[in-house]
């Protein structure tokens, strides 16, 4: 495959970009398109903690996430989860993830007993909700914490280092990189990789969609996704400078 149906090449990304500012009241926030995937991506300040953590005597603070998909975000409306009486599972893991990412490159007793409330909300989907929704909300953190040094509500950033997510997998029998949707409903490998620019993974969340896969597959796959990672924290890095 020389080329995909996209014009891109097995091993680029799709084009990103991020919005800051996007959502005024927020502390931090953001709108990242990845493609024609659009993640609005915000963080709020509560200055308490989960009751779990004074029960049993957790120090420092927390960081949540909610993940939802907007109505007219696919071709076919998404009904909303207040509709249905609860929230779907898929919504339900992905807020998950996005918590346990943000989680790990934050150190939560120099956050102070407060909780960040981060809120993804798809506005497009077209593959990578997720990795887009982890990649945005790193921005929207590093934001926030910014705000809460100038006011002086940290003394310094809890933030050790960035985070970024990506989706690969192997379509038609080839390696690529960043899945759109056409690409993720059809991939026999799925595989989105969570990492830190330290190098270090989060989480690997890989699925043979009715296929198996081996060991060299997987090696190729998460070199192809970290060399693409490695792309947005570039990205990240610019962003944030401005």
């Amino acid at each position: 495959m020389s080329k995909r149906h996209d014009g891109r090449k097995a091993a680029q990304l799709r084009p990103f970009s991020f919005k800051p500012g996007i959502a005024p009241h927020a502390t931090g926030s953001v709108l990242a398109k990845c493609g024609k995937t659009e993640v609005i991506c915000s963080v709020m300040v509560q200055e308490s903690v989960p009751r779990w953590m004074k029960e049993q005597n957790v120090l420092g603070g927390w960081i949540t996430a909610e993940y939802s998909m907007l109505p007219y975000s696919t071709l076919d409306r998404k009904a909303r989860d207040i509709t249905k009486g609860r929230i779907d599972g898929r919504s339900q893991e992905i807020q998950r993830l996005i918590g346990r990412s943000l989680r790990a490159v934050v150190d939560l007793e120099l956050l102070g007993s407060r909780t960040l409330c981060i809120d993804c909300d798809v506005l497009t989907a077209d593959g990578g909700t997720r990795t887009t929704a982890i990649t945005g909300s790193y921005i929207a953190l590093q934001l926030a914490v910014n705000q809460l040094i100038k006011e002086k509500k940290l003394a310094q950033s809890p933030l050790k280092s960035q985070i970024a997510a990506i989706s690969v997998g192997i379509f038609k029998g080839e390696p690529l990189l960043d899945l759109n949707y056409i690409e993720d409903k059809d991939a026999a490998v799925d595989m989105n990789v969570v990492m830190t620019s330290k190098g270090e993974f989060v989480e690997l969340q890989a699925t043979g969609e009715e296929q198996t896969f081996k060991r060299g597959e997987l090696d190729k796959l998460l070199k192809l996704a970290e060399k693409g990672i490695r792309q947005i924290f570039k990205l990240q890095r610019a962003v944030l400078a401005k």
